[in-house]
């Protein structure tokens, strides 16, 4: 029975593995938050004494994009120094790695989807931290599968869905931007995935893009939101221009998958479908 250690685990995707675990019964978890094992104290790694472990996925993630403007050393602490620092010890305990990375990679000035061998170019202090975060974790490991994914939702936590949802509780009215695009992606189908990783075997390590299938600006996904909610709420399409936030947003992020689907032989859900889904479960 393979171990598997899911750092991060006050988080959605974490919370999305979690749910699926009945699914994976040949699997035994582990989950931790900061405060059992922090990943950005080096000597915290003394956690990896106490069991076998045969697979990590990092969960954890410094991911308050605005915030990171001004909060800067603290991104780079979790997403850049943790990152290191996990890496070298699943290196010292031969664990093979699964890291959660984003399409914050990228400057948004792409006409088509992003490939893993596109050059990235973050333009925020969350976009950089991550990215140097999987240049640590390629520099240090070979066993290791970094997925960076898209505008990530789901029943838990804090993301698009959940905040579209409580301002219909108190507004009639709503402007959305809609000149950003990229793909909405349900956190439980990208959980699953990360699963089916494991329980494959597969060994073609590096780094994949994952998202569900479509493309949409975040308008798109609001009215999709309110549609499926059968609500009346008006939502006015506005240009980013008119919604000015401390960190600058990629205006096109969509991720080409066809690489994550050709090496694991996998179908990805379209986005309104996982939508659809993922309201049911509220």
């Amino acid at each position: 029975m393979k171990t598997i250690l899911v750092t991060g685990a006050n988080g959605q995707l974490a919370k999305c593995i979690k749910d699926l675990e009945s699914e994976f019964s040949e699997f035994k978890f582990i989950y931790t938050n900061s405060s059992e094992f922090d990943i950005t104290k080096k000597d915290q790694i003394a956690f990896f004494n106490n069991y076998k472990i045969d697979w990590c996925i990092n969960c954890a993630a410094y991911t308050a994009v605005d915030l990171a403007e001004n909060e800067s050393d603290k991104a780079k602490e979790v997403n850049t120094y943790g990152c290191k620092n996990l890496a070298q010890a699943c290196k010292d305990f031969n664990i093979n790695l699964i890291h959660i990375s984003t399409d914050f990679v990228f400057d948004g000035n792409a006409s088509q989807a992003y490939k893993e061998t596109d050059a990235t170019n973050p333009i925020g202090v969350y976009g950089l931290s991550k990215l140097n975060g999987e240049n640590e974790i390629i520099s240090i490991l070979e066993n290791y599968y970094i997925i960076r994914a898209s505008w990530l939702y789901s029943e838990y936590g804090n993301n698009f869905l959940k905040t579209m949802l409580r301002l219909a509780k108190d507004r009639n009215e709503i402007n959305v931007v809609a000149d950003q695009i990229g793909t909405p992606t349900y956190a439980k189908d990208l959980a699953k995935m990360l699963l089916k990783i494991i329980e494959k075997e597969n060994k073609n390590f590096g780094i994949y893009h994952y998202s569900n299938e479509g493309v949409a600006s975040w308008y798109d996904f609001a009215k999709a939101i309110f549609d499926k909610k059968n609500s009346t709420i008006k939502i006015n399409p506005i240009s980013s221009e008119n919604y000015p936030t401390p960190a600058k947003r990629p205006s096109f992020s969509v991720l080409d998958k066809s690489k994550i689907k050709s090496t694991f032989q996998i179908e990805i859900p379209y986005w309104r479908d996982s939508l659809k889904t993922a309201m049911s479960r509220i």
